[in-house]
Parts: C-alpha cells; structure tokens; sequence
C-alpha cells in the first residue's frame, strides 16, 4: 500500500514542479516588463501625442449659461469668446455699487470742504475718506465679479468636450468644457536609458503615425529628470516640426531615433 502511495504522488510532485516553474517565469517577466516596454523594437520607440497644452473650463459663478456658441471639435483663437453668462442681476449690482461710490466721494468732497471752514471735525472727514474708499473697494469687487460673466479662450485650439448645455444654471466649480491646444502637439515616449549619449534637446528624429500612415519630421524639447531604476528607461519629450493641421491629440505611432544624429 506504501508503495502505490509514493506511486501515486510523482504526478503531483511533476505537477508541483511544472507550477513553480511557471510562477518563476511570471514573475520574471513581471519584474521585466517596464523595461521591455521601454526597449525598442527594430530600432523603434513607441509614441503618442499629446496637446501643449490642455484644461478645463469652470464656472466661478452662480448663473444660467445665456451662450455656448461652440460645439465640440470646434476651433477657436485665443482671446474668444467660449461661454457667456446671464448677468442681468450682478450688472444691476454693479451700477448700484457705482452709484454707492459717487455718492461716497461726493460725501467726501463735501466733508473736506467743511474741514476748511472749520465746520466739522477732522474726524467725521477721515469718517467720510473711509467710507469712500469702502465704497471703491466694493466697486472693484463687483467690476471683477461681473468680468466673469464671460469666459475667453486662454489659448488657441479646439473643444474636446463640452459637459454643459445653453441655457443651464450652474454653480461655482461645475465644468463647462474641456479645451486643448492643438497648434502645437507634443510627442511623448520611454526610451532606454542607454541612448542619452544619442539623445540631446535639438535632436531629430522621425516620427510615423499609425492613423494617418505618414512619417512626419520632429525634435527633442525636454529629457526626463531621473532614469527608471528598474525598467532602465527615461521619458523623453518632443514636438513636431512645422505646423500640421492633420494631427490630432492621441494618435499614436513609432519614433525613429538615428543614433550619433542631432
């Protein structure tokens, strides 16, 4: 009976062995994996682009959205208007704060004369100098709150999102619309870190996009502050040469590098 035990246990002993073979294998590919992502393939190095630059637009206040004249793709030039807002009530404010000033330095004036004619005391003309420099103050507080009644482009580009709709009330803090830069399109990618003494800012390389099936030319603009210890690899961070209204955020394709090329 002993032996057909021991018998019975070389398969699940094989079985056992085959098992930790293969947890060996997993993990030896888990510990290399950064680092054959970041190894080129036939002397390539996997890219994106992305924007220059890219946010998203929220309300800083409460109001309806009166216009929203552009739709997503959309282009539109920095300086543009993006989104307008029904102010009718904070206008209102702002020209009785208007008339609230006048007033005070109006008061002011009077005061100061009086103070020459010995009429009121030095007091109530400091009284009347504070009240109008309160009064301005609240002026320039309502000024910058209605100039948030319209949200211009910070920037050249297009729309990418819109998360809002004409004509809807909104709160402080809710997003409106998500912009990008599209003038300028950066391309990113993770290369070995045994290629630093090819790569410098100013080197150029090629760049083939996979949507479009077209190489396009382009440059090193920054490099990586630290190497990956574990994967050996830094990222590294170009633009693409001359203006190219065909490419678009998110496209993807394969950089090639010539080494000892600048």
């Amino acid at each position: 009976m002993k032996r057909i035990t021991l018998l019975n246990r070389r398969p699940l002993r094989r079985a056992l062995l085959c098992l930790s073979c293969a947890a060996g294998t997993l993990a030896a590919s888990l510990f290399s994996g950064p680092a054959r992502a970041a190894q080129e393939l036939d002397g390539r190095i996997r890219v994106q682009l992305t924007p220059y630059q890219q946010t998203t637009l929220s309300s800083e206040i409460a109001a309806n959205i009166s216009k929203l004249p552009l739709r997503e793709g959309d282009a539109f030039k920095q300086g543009q208007i993006l989104v307008e807002f029904d102010c009718a009530l904070l206008n209102a404010q702002e020209h009785k704060a208007e008339a609230a000033a006048e007033a005070a330095r109006a008061a002011f004036k009077v005061s100061t004369r009086l103070a020459e004619l010995n009429s009121i005391s030095k007091l109530e003309v400091e009284q009347a100098r504070a009240k109008a420099k309160e009064s301005e103050a609240e002026l320039a507080a309502m000024k910058v709150t209605v100039g948030k009644c319209v949200l211009p482009a910070p920037f050249p580009g297009r729309v990418g999102k819109l998360q809002a709709e004409a004509f809807q009330y909104v709160t402080p803090g809710k997003p409106l619309m998500d912009i990008l830069d599209t003038s300028r399109l950066e391309v990113r990618m993770i290369v070995p870190s045994r290629w630093l003494p090819y790569l410098k800012v100013g080197s150029r390389f090629t760049v083939h996009i996979e949507e479009l099936g077209r190489a396009f030319p382009a440059r090193v603009v920054r490099l990586g502050a630290r190497i990956d210890p574990l994967s050996q690899s830094i990222p590294v961070v170009g633009e693409m040469i001359g203006g190219h209204e065909e490419l678009l955020p998110g496209m993807s394709g394969w950089a090639s590098i010539a080494k000892g090329r600048k």
